[in-house]
């Protein structure tokens, strides 16, 4: 089998073993396939190469039925990382809090180790984004779902197309909620996301009404995130993003 490696001499503890945990944890059966792990050390990867294909509507309907079943794998709680990783994750270059207990729901837990946690990276402080936080903490945007098996970084860079169906690459993976990971696939945009979402929502039972409105709020963190790594425009994305659920 063809291999792709991945080095970074420099790379923080645990970087590349995060990677490879949160690949193997993301190994469901029926669920959406990930490439595999061959080698991992402290500062290379070698995972399985992907001969890539354009996107058709066949594969994005594929990819949202398997995508559910991915979710649906589960996670112990909210914030959760996968088994055997370590207790610091990464979203592209910044750190990523992973719990070991649970949290008292998904709102707060959001509040605090998402959006409050990048903001003040970013030293990022804004009156609209101060609300949204005290609303996800008293538990104004939570449901009855329980914690989805979730990539984390689903933007289209990580969604690579294949003849035999759509393969993921470079997770975040921790237990979250579902449409955290349908929130990224808008967020940068991804080929056939219509039919995507179609097929997801009508292969799972866990979404909750009304989902699609809250699709911005989902994507504030790894808004908040690009503000941390890379400045620019993205703060003020995600302020007027926030506004609209303040």
């Amino acid at each position: 089998m063809p291999t792709f490696t991945k080095t970074r001499p420099d790379a923080p503890d645990g970087f590349f073993a995060a990677e490879a945990a949160g690949l193997r944890w993301l190994t469901v059966p029926g669920g959406v396939r990930v490439v595999a792990v061959h080698q991992v050390t402290r500062s290379s990867l070698i995972i399985e190469r992907v001969a890539t294909v354009g996107a058709s509507a066949p594969l994005a309907e594929d990819f949202g039925r398997r995508l559910a079943h991915t979710h649906d794998a589960g996670a112990d709680h909210f914030g959760v990382g996968p088994d055997g990783g370590p207790e610091v994750g990464w979203i592209g270059d910044a750190p990523l809090p992973l719990r070991a207990r649970p949290p008292s729901g998904w709102g707060a837990w959001y509040a605090q180790d998402r959006l409050l946690h990048h903001a003040r990276r970013a030293r990022l402080s804004d009156p609209a984004l101060s609300r949204v936080i005290e609303r996800l903490a008293s538990g104004d945007f939570d449901d009855e779902a329980a914690p989805a098996r979730l990539h984390g970084d689903l933007w289209s860079g990580n969604v690579l197309w294949s003849a035999e169906g759509v393969v993921l690459i470079d997770p975040a993976a921790h237990g979250g909620h579902r449409i955290t990971d349908l929130a990224m696939l808008a967020l940068f945009g991804t080929p056939q996301l219509a039919r995507m979402y179609a097929a997801y929502a009508e292969a799972s039972d866990h979404l909750p009404d009304g989902w699609r409105d809250l699709i911005g709020l989902h994507q504030l963190h790894p808004l908040l995130v690009h503000a941390d790594l890379f400045g620019g425009g993205y703060a003020a994305q995600a302020i007027e993003v926030a506004k609209r659920y303040a």
